[in-house]
């Protein structure tokens, strides 16, 4: 049995669907099931939540003719922008999804709605497909729609429960650094966690640019496939990069593929890539592999990265991120100035990293924001 997964699908404009290569359609058409990351609400709503960061929203007839051609069967909606347009967003994507006999996971109408592990009966046995999302802007509650959130306890649990009831468990997580083609050492240490929970094969996206792979314990973990169609314009040249995974389940055993695919910048024609260029690509996911295996390289380029975007999340800490007035704003960051200083920084810390306070913290933020 032939399964493809692809990273994050996005169509928020009329789009043909005869910009798709012939032979990205029957890379499809020769796959027994085929999986992908919806990560726009299919609506008609105009009520946007209240967040930070863009709001999308997914073109119906052009989203619907693109699953169509690629014989989309399931799609996997615990993802950071599903609730952008609030709950009826959700429940309008739900309908879309129904309507158009595709199967969902990751998202409902409340918690235990979302949380739900999908099903799926082949001839090489049952499938359990287990989908969740980091905790931005997007999880369900017990009484509001949205998201399967990320958490630790939780997924473990339903993941011990798949395990319980069907041959294999494919876990499916949406999170990550954008533009960080390298996972971090926690969520390295994270994803191996769900593969002793029992995870067959654990695959990211949601970087918007591939990363690396490794097998641990016998598990294949895929940390990021980046985008596959997603046509909001981008300065990011990774972001018209993604891979296609080809997972074949066969006589009890898993095995698995990339097939890198590429979009066009401005008329985001999707096509496989071939020859040099992707021979280039696999490449690439070699030295991230490299990377990935060595705990020590993986934590030195995390430094890094974490020195590159030293002063840029450091003035989100700023209480100049609260100045509503652009101009203001603008001369603040101009002169350089934070209004911060290490005692208001340590309490900052100690709130985000006590469970104790950071339980108390986010309850009473939730509250304002409402």
């Amino acid at each position: 049995m032939k399964i493809l997964i692809t990273g994050d699908f996005v169509i928020n404009e009329s789009y043909d669907n005869s910009k798709i290569d012939q032979n990205v359609i029957d890379l499809f058409k020769q796959s027994d099931l085929n999986i992908i990351n919806l990560e726009a609400p299919v609506t008609s709503s105009t009520s946007k939540i209240h967040k930070t960061g863009p709001h999308l929203k997914s073109q119906k007839e052009s989203s619907q003719n693109v699953l169509k051609d690629l014989d989309v069967d399931i799609v996997t909606l615990a993802n950071n922008h599903v609730l952008d347009y609030d709950e009826e967003g959700v429940a309008d994507t739900l309908d879309f999804c129904h309507e158009n006999k595709i199967r969902t996971v990751g998202a409902g109408n409340n918690l235990e709605e979302a949380s739900k592990t999908l099903y799926f009966d082949s001839a090489e046995g049952k499938i359990a497909i287990v989908n969740f999302a980091e905790n931005e802007w997007s999880s369900a509650t017990e009484k509001t729609a949205g998201a399967n959130p990320m958490d630790i306890i939780d997924n473990a649990k339903q993941i011990k429960e798949a395990k319980q009831s069907a041959d294999y468990v494919f876990v499916i997580v949406h999170g990550g650094h954008e533009y960080y083609n390298l996972p971090s050492p926690r969520m390295q240490k994270q994803y191996r966690f769900y593969a002793e929970q029992g995870a067959d094969i654990v695959i990211g996206h949601h970087t918007h640019c591939i990363s690396g792979n490794e097998v641990y314990n016998g598990v294949p973990i895929y940390y990021s496939l980046g985008n596959f169609l997603f046509t909001k314009p981008s300065s990011y040249k990774d972001w018209y990069l993604g891979l296609v995974l080809e997972v074949e389940i066969k006589n009890g055993n898993i095995t698995s593929q990339l097939h890198p695919v590429k979009q066009e910048k401005e008329s985001f024609e999707l096509s496989l890539l071939n020859g040099n260029e992707k021979l280039d690509v696999l490449n690439r996911i070699s030295k991230y592999n490299d990377i990935i295996s060595n705990s020590v390289k993986l934590k030195n380029e995390w430094d890094i990265y974490i020195k590159s975007k030293y002063d840029f999340y450091l003035n989100y800490w700023s209480p100049i991120s609260f100045i509503q007035n652009r101009y203001l704003k603008a001369v603040c960051n101009r002169l350089g100035i934070k209004l911060i200083n290490k005692k208001g920084m340590a309490l900052t810390l100690n709130l985000m990293r006590c469970e104790a306070h950071t339980d108390m913290s986010k309850e009473v933020i939730k509250k304002y924001l409402k």
